[in-house]
């Protein structure tokens, strides 16, 4: 099989050849230039500085060496910046600081250097919604987004492999945290739903215009689209299910029936945490994919996952814990895992490996070494 039609037929709950394996094709599916480094080092490839695929998060781009080595069956492509915006990294004693193209302000120690966190909310004293409308936001359809678009996505999919496409911003309900803050989100979700609504219908007509031009330009090329939030964390929902179903979920259905009519390609729909409780809601809505499956999380056991949703929805992740495992497990601790992982979730197909969230800086190469060749080994058909 070529990487492509494993990862078509696992997307079809058909068993390929073996599972396939992602590694840096999205954003949450990543790693961290720490990391790579000392991965490139341990699988015997010339030492590189590595570019950087996203700031905030300090992830490198995966270069082609690396994934031929192990072997990936995925390369991801993602649009540009708009006109008039230009990356400035700005310094005091103490960080580097940046503002992205959404005016969200971001800062990162200079003593640890690991990621930018964010340290404002542009939106936080907006006082109704008619400040939110006239809130100045970049053009999703901006012409400068997609110079180049094409010839990326044509040089993935000559790769043979699969395609992925990543959206424009963060989900509908991260962006609307970040933009507001996240006290003062949650309460216009519990006390002003003119203004909660106000702003995730700003990050909706955002998605749905960039999705609009962005698949027009390469959805013949495209084989998923790579959507995300952050709906749970570790032991729960961040918000009560009829506050996410009143106000998340029709927006969620109106934004992935948008991407289907566009072009034929699978939804990819990242959220971390404790989210058992949606899943036949996302599924509703029109997900295909889940990522990350985060087994550390209450309630996200993957044997039960795979026989309770498994015919509906192929998990993207859950290989191995990014939590303790992987970062802090011994070799044979993470070889164990990934073992009972590939059990849980392969069978029939709907299974594609990777970790559970992006590696961070503290993976040992070893572990990760270990994560590897357990795949290799136990992912055959």
């Amino acid at each position: 099989m070529t990487p492509r039609d494993r990862v078509l037929t696992a997307l079809s709950h058909r068993e390929p050849d073996r599972v396939p394996f992602d590694l840096g094709s999205t954003k949450v599916t990543g790693i961290h230039r720490i990391a790579y480094a000392r991965l490139r080092l341990a699988l015997g490839l010339p030492p590189r500085e590595p570019a950087i695929s996203d700031l905030t998060q300090q992830l490198a781009v995966v270069d082609e060496d690396a994934l031929q080595a192990l072997r990936v069956d995925t390369r991801g492509i993602a649009s540009g910046n708009p006109s008039g915006w230009e990356l400035r990294i700005e310094e005091d004693a103490r960080y580097h600081y940046y503002t992205d193209q959404w005016g969200l302000p971001r800062r990162m120690p200079k003593e640890e250097r690991r990621y930018y966190d964010l340290c404002g909310h542009p939106l936080a004293d907006a006082a109704a919604p008619e400040e939110v409308r006239r809130f100045p936001w970049p053009d999703p359809q901006d012409p400068a987004r997609f110079v180049g678009l094409r010839e990326r996505a044509e040089a993935a999919r000559a790769s043979g492999c699969a395609v992925v496409l990543g959206g424009i911003c963060a989900g509908l309900t991260e962006m609307s945290l970040w933009l507001r803050g996240f006290e003062t989100f949650f309460t216009d979700l519990a006390a002003d739903r003119p203004m909660a609504e106000a702003v995730l219908d700003l990050v909706l007509e955002t998605k749905l215009r960039y999705w609009e031009r962005a698949l027009a330009e390469v959805g013949d090329l495209v084989d998923i689209a790579m959507e995300g939030d952050d709906l749970g964390m570790q032991q729960c929902l961040l918000m009560n299910p009829k506050a996410y179903r009143e106000m998340v979920k029709p927006r969620q259905a109106a934004l992935f029936s948008h991407i289907k009519k566009q072009a034929p390609v699978y939804t990819f729909y990242h959220t971390c945490g404790s989210v058992v409780e949606i899943l036949p809601d996302l599924i509703e809505v029109g997900v295909d994919i889940l990522n990350p499956v985060q087994v550390s999380a209450a309630g996200m056991d993957t044997r039960v996952l795979k026989r309770e949703f498994g015919r509906d929805l192929v998990f993207w992740g859950g290989g191995v814990d990014t939590q303790r495992v992987l970062p802090r497990g011994t070799p044979q601790e993470v070889r164990d895992e990934v073992r009972r992982r590939i059990d849980d979730l392969a069978p029939g197909g709907g299974f594609v490996f990777t970790t559970v969230h992006n590696i961070q800086a503290d993976v040992p190469p070893e572990n990760l070494l270990a994560m590897w060749e357990t795949l290799q080994e136990c992912g055959a058909y």
